[in-house]
Order: structure tokens, then C-alpha cells, then sequence
């Protein structure tokens, strides 16, 4: 597998070291395991397949209203899976200006899609100086393989 790892990264490819979970190379990520899909002034917002294999099996997704205002590092809502209930943080401030309603009937859309169908909020962007906090795909992949060679 080490061989496949670093030719996939000289090639700028995303392996997975941890079964099947998967990193998105444009996306930005917190430490706190979600990334953000930044599009200009905008930020799509959900739980990454790291995250979400930890977690197991998710059974509803506590949303936020829109028009609810984020703030960067603090809860905005939170995931149930079969094993525990998780916060979930948001990577960057501003307003909800959407919700994934989809997941209201179909939460395990985080666990099937996590980047796609299993996103949670867009956030009109308050603070863009933040997104310079996040990591990027190669930072976050690290920063997950030092986090489970500790667990």
C-alpha cells in the first residue's frame, strides 16, 4: 500500500489509509473533522468520510434554521449515529442561508455521500481570513493518520 500512497500522492491523487474513507482534494478542512466546499463568497459544509466511519451508522442530523448565524470553532448542530451523537463545528462564521432538508428523511446520506448528497449547511461567508486556518486534502489526510496512530 505504501507504494500505491506515494505515487498517488506525486500524482495528487486522494488513497485512503483507513479502509474506504476518502479525502477531496479542493475541499478545506478543521481539525474538527468537516470540510468546506468554498464557492466565492459561500461554503457548502458537512462531516468528513473520516468522521462519518467513526461514527457508524447515522440515524438524524440535528439542523439549524436558516438565517441562524455560525461562528468558526463553535457547534451549529449535531449527528446521531447507532454508537454516539457527535457536534458538529463550523469551519467558518456567517449566515445559514441553506440546509440539506434531504436529511431530515435520509440521514444515513451522510454515511452514503459525505462530499455530495450528505452535505449539511451553506454559509454565506462572514470572515474569509478564516478559511486560511483550514487545511487542505494532503494537511488533512496527515493530520487523520497521526490521529489514529495515536487511538
Amino acid at each position: 500500500m505504501r507504494w500505491v500512497t506515494r505515487a498517488a500522492f506525486h500524482l495528487r491523487i486522494s488513497v485512503s489509509r483507513r479502509g474506504f474513507a476518502s479525502v477531496i482534494e479542493h475541499l478545506k478542512y478543521a481539525d474538527s473533522h468537516e470540510w468546506a466546499d468554498v464557492d466565492g463568497t459561500y461554503a457548502k459544509i458537512g462531516i468528513t468520510d473520516h468522521a462519518q466511519d467513526h461514527l457508524g451508522d447515522v440515524v438524524y442530523v440535528e439542523l439549524p434554521e436558516v438565517g441562524a448565524t455560525v461562528s468558526k470553532g463553535k457547534n451549529f448542530g449535531a449527528v446521531e449515529s447507532v454508537k454516539a451523537t457527535s457536534d458538529v463545528y463550523s469551519p467558518v462564521s456567517g449566515e445559514v442561508i441553506e440546509v440539506n432538508t434531504k436529511l431530515n428523511e435520509s440521514p444515513g446520506l451522510i454515511n452514503t455521500s459525505p462530499y455530495k448528497d450528505g452535505w449539511i449547511i451553506k454559509v454565506q461567508i462572514s470572515d474569509s481570513t478564516e478559511l486560511k486556518s483550514l487545511m487542505d486534502s494532503d494537511q488533512y489526510t496527515k493530520f487523520c493518520d497521526e490521529e489514529d496512530a495515536k487511538h
